[in-house]
């Protein structure tokens, strides 16, 4: 079986589960205790912040350890928005992540916030024109997603910045599909706050971050013994924050050395190109070409139904998903594809070979046969 559904959760790697397998046998202490495996579980704690803050560009202090995507995502869009309520506005793309969009849809239910969502073409590129017209000074919190999880079109973050700063606005952004691809600290020079996810880089499940630059003000989500200066209360946790902090180590290393660089462009022109030979309109590319990581490849096939190449797929050795993981079961058509423009029709037959780094080569190559080999039998 090849694996490609990273981009719902990565294998973890084994150098962080070497890393961590100490903290939980032997050096298994409440960082918060007096003794001596206290004192070594915020030993460990300190230097995973030390190492998340330095891949980040930032200070210590504006990092916390969360449970994953989803909390960080809540605590800074509900938090951020709560502290500074301004105009009770909040903006997002159409095409965030369902940690945003209910977080978004949580704050107009309970707070009375509205939520104004700023349009994407048919790349899944924001709209920055309309953007600039929603983002105002009534807005409080503006997020928009780095990298967009079922497409992996690239955001125009620095932009959507400047427009939120020039409102007054906290401006936000999930990176968890970044992380394993682009410069986190080219990110937080622009954001005011970031969120990540440890299992989608090779971490453990259960496992985040949140940075919050120490000029912002974001009231808690969760409240209990203060751990983390209050702004994240529970006994914190030093083996998932070590292998996060590993897990971004061994991210940069990769991409330092192009480590995957070109596979997802050869996938897309080798099944493009083996399709097109075959008959024009089998296959179509969702999301930008060049403006997009290399991890991500997503994909429609309009003479094919529903989810039959994915399940032809997986009787051919390939894993891989339609798009969000965090849909919970749902069978509706992916709500990003139908954003830019696809009909619910085509959108049922999305396909997303989503990958890390640490892909091989010839795994990648066997990929593309079977999908070619697929859409060729489904079609005949």
């Amino acid at each position: 079986m090849i694996y490609m559904d990273a981009a719902s959760t990565a294998p973890p790697r084994q150098e962080v589960l070497d890393l961590i397998t100490p903290l939980l046998t032997s050096n298994f202490g409440n960082p918060a205790s007096l003794h001596e495996l206290g004192h070594q579980a915020r030993r460990a704690n300190d230097w995973a912040r030390n190492q998340v803050a330095g891949h980040l560009g930032v200070e210590e202090s504006e990092i916390y350890f969360t449970s994953g995507g989803t909390e960080s995502d809540n605590t800074v869009v509900i938090g951020g928005a709560l502290a500074n309520p301004r105009g009770r506005v909040i903006v997002s793309s159409a095409i965030e992540h369902p940690a945003v969009l209910e977080a978004c849809a949580y704050l107009v239910r309970v707070h009375g916030f509205i939520h104004k969502l700023i349009p994407v073409d048919e790349f899944g590129i924001v709209d920055l024109q309309v953007a600039k017209e929603l983002i105002d000074d009534q807005v409080s919190v503006v997020s928009v997603i780095a990298v967009n999880n079922e497409v992996g079109t690239i955001q125009p973050i620095k932009e959507l910045a400047e427009l939120a700063h020039s409102a007054g606005a906290l401006m936000h952004t999930d990176a968890v599909q970044a992380a394993g691809w682009l410069d986190l600290a080219e990110l937080t020079a622009h954001v005011d706050a970031l969120s990540l996810s440890g299992h989608k880089i090779g971490a453990l499940k259960g496992s985040g971050v949140l940075y919050v630059s120490k000029r912002c003000e974001v009231l808690p989500l969760l409240h209990g013994g203060g751990q983390q200066g209050g702004m994240r209360s529970g006994t914190e946790n030093p083996a998932a924050s070590v292998g996060i902090a590993r897990a971004l180590q061994l991210c940069a290393e990769q991409r330092q050395i192009g480590a995957g660089d070109g596979y997802g462009e050869y996938l897309i022109e080798r099944i493009t190109k083996e399709l097109g030979k075959i008959a024009p309109g089998l296959v179509q590319v969702t999301g930008h070409r060049e403006q997009r990581i290399g991890g991500i490849v997503s994909l429609v096939f309009p003479r094919t139904a529903g989810e039959t190449v994915l399940i032809e797929l997986e009787r051919r050795g390939v894993l891989c998903s339609s798009g969000s993981a965090c849909a919970a079961g749902s069978t509706d058509p992916s709500p990003v594809l139908t954003a830019m423009g696809y009909d619910e029709q085509l959108a049922h037959t999305a396909v997303r070979l989503s990958f890390t780094r640490a892909a091989k080569e010839n795994e990648i190559s066997q990929v593309a046969s079977a999908v070619v080999a697929t859409v060729k039998a489904l079609v005949a």
